[in-house]
């Protein structure tokens, strides 16, 4: 479905965490994936002949900062590399990262130091191979929605008569959202009340999904009675 057939001009997900938030910010995301094909050979006689693809993709993944740039030490606006994804054998081995940043200059930075590690770790095993492939995800929807302000406004309007507090928020995630709203519909992210999201404990409280539906049911109001 395209945007035209959506045929609106503003949109909203529902899909935030906390209470009251009205999401404004993504990260900026790409994924990069890996490609190393080792030589693989009976291991009876590898002697100067085996190179194993399954070291070289763990040596790359030791070579990533201790204490920073991973999601399990950053918070807040900081971006992180993640290797989520490794198959293969001895011959061959996919290794997948997602890199993420708020802003595009830190998500090309965060590229160019795997780039870099890659071409490192590739240089001490010459007869392997390693191909690169940088696949975009989506970008902070910041700018477009900067310049929709009433988009925003329309949303804590709703959250403020449902009797909560508004507040403007960042999503250290995706949303639908981001992509709609690079594809011309500007489209800001509601809160939820959920918790724990992607893991086997996510939970949500019933009393927050109501308030969700009831800052819903508020929002179509006030667009009515602009239109």
């Amino acid at each position: 479905m395209t945007v035209g057939e959506i045929g609106a001009e503003y949109g909203y997900t529902v899909d935030g965490e906390k209470v009251g938030e009205v999401e404004n910010e993504t990260f900026c995301a790409d994924s990069l994936e890996i490609r190393i094909r080792g030589v693989n050979v009976h291991p009876g006689m590898a002697k100067n002949k085996l190179v194993n693809a399954i070291k070289i993709a763990s040596l790359i993944i030791g070579k990533l900062p201790k204490g920073r740039m991973s999601p399990e030490t950053t918070r807040k606006r900081e971006g992180y590399v993640h290797p989520h994804q490794i198959s293969g054998n001895v011959e061959e081995v996919t290794l997948k990262f997602l890199i993420r940043d708020f802003a595009e200059t830190g998500l090309k930075a965060k590229e160019a130091f795997i780039q870099k590690t890659i071409e490192n770790v590739m240089a001490l095993h010459p007869k392997a191979k390693a191909d690169v492939k940088v696949i975009e995800s989506y970008r902070n929807m910041k700018g477009i929605l900067d310049q929709h302000p009433v988009v925003l406004r329309m949303a804590e309007r709703a959250v403020r008569k449902s009797g909560l507090k508004s507040r403007r928020a960042i999503i250290r995630g995706g949303t639908d959202g981001a992509r709609l709203s690079f594809m011309g519909l500007p489209t800001p992210n509601l809160f939820t009340g959920g918790s724990n999201f992607h893991s086997k404990h996510e939970w949500i409280a019933l009393e927050d999904m109501k308030k969700a539906a009831e800052v819903l049911v508020h929002l179509l109001q006030l667009w009515a009675k602009k239109k």
